[in-house]
């Protein structure tokens, strides 16, 4: 599959891999692939993205907020507290009792190996696997960056709820990337 990927698609990847490695990650995630698309701004998600005011420190920063949450969406956020469960409270009191960042994802430990093998997280392989599903829905023959965002769009997580927030969705990104042409 990995042949069919374009340059671009090909060096967004790789620098996902290498944030996930920056930060020491235990895993990449498609945070990682979500900040390498931003870091890319020439390319054509990362126009659409700005378009929509997405800017990497911003991204950032609702990650960070995310993770805080343990992963829980703001849509997930606001049914728990309709059942009187506040989860802002909840991981306050956790991160009293166990420092913060207790519901963040789990960091690598210090290895004395190469830096590639930082394994690729269930969701970052089913969303590469879904980026050439995207392609052969708009009937390319390679896979492009634009490719991966619509992927990114796609599934359910942390992404597309940070994405959605900006008013980013898979609907209102293929329909500006159908009318570019």
């Amino acid at each position: 599959m990995f042949e069919r990927f374009t340059k671009t698609a090909r060096v967004i990847v790789r620098d996902g891999v290498h944030l996930a490695e920056q930060e020491r990650a235990a895993l990449i995630r498609p945070e990682h692939l979500l900040l390498a698309i931003l870091k890319h701004g020439d390319t054509t998600s990362a126009k659409i993205l700005a378009a929509h005011g997405v800017t990497t420190a911003a991204v950032t920063e609702a990650i960070a907020q995310a993770h805080r949450r343990g992963g829980l969406s703001q849509a997930d956020t606001a049914a728990l507290s309709e059942v009187g469960i506040d989860v802002d409270a909840i991981v306050e009191a956790l991160e009293s009792t166990h420092g913060e960042g207790a519901l963040a994802p789990a960091r690598r430990r210090r290895a004395f190996g190469p830096r590639w093998r930082v394994p690729i997280a269930p969701e970052s392989k089913k969303l590469l696997e879904r980026t050439l599903r995207e392609a052969l829905a708009r009937k390319d023959s390679t896979i492009g960056d634009e490719h991966l965002l619509l992927a990114l769009l796609a599934e359910q997580g942390v992404v597309a709820d940070i994405l959605a927030g900006f008013g980013v969705t898979h609907r209102t990104v293929t329909a500006e990337l159908a009318q570019a042409g």
